[in-house]
């Protein structure tokens, strides 16, 4: 049985994380050229194998950066408030609900 929580891409991106890749070919993926969407997918719907990956690939501060600019829009709120508190950042933008009241 292969034990995904070990298991990588030829490009070292962890097997664990395809199920939040449904629409792309994980294979296919570059760590550098796609860090964007690896990083949003694995702050949104990793485990903490997938966190600790992330973290070493890409460093604290690029992760923070990301969530400072485009997690406030894209990642779900609960995940997103959690790496708020832990990241310390208290002046993300608020989104807007789909309705006005």
């Amino acid at each position: 049985m292969l034990d995904y929580s070990k298991a990588q891409t030829e490009k070292g991106i962890p097997l664990s994380l395809r199920p939040a890749f449904q629409e792309y070919k994980l294979e296919q993926l570059d760590p550098d050229k796609h860090a964007f969407t690896i990083i949003e997918r694995a702050l949104a719907y990793g485990g903490k194998e997938e966190i600790r990956w992330l973290f070493s690939r890409y460093g604290k501060r690029r992760i923070e950066a990301w969530v400072q600019t485009a997690g406030w829009r894209l990642l779900p709120r609960r995940r997103l408030q959690f790496w708020a508190v832990y990241f310390n950042l208290d002046n993300l933008p608020k989104r807007g609900g789909a309705w006005p009241y």
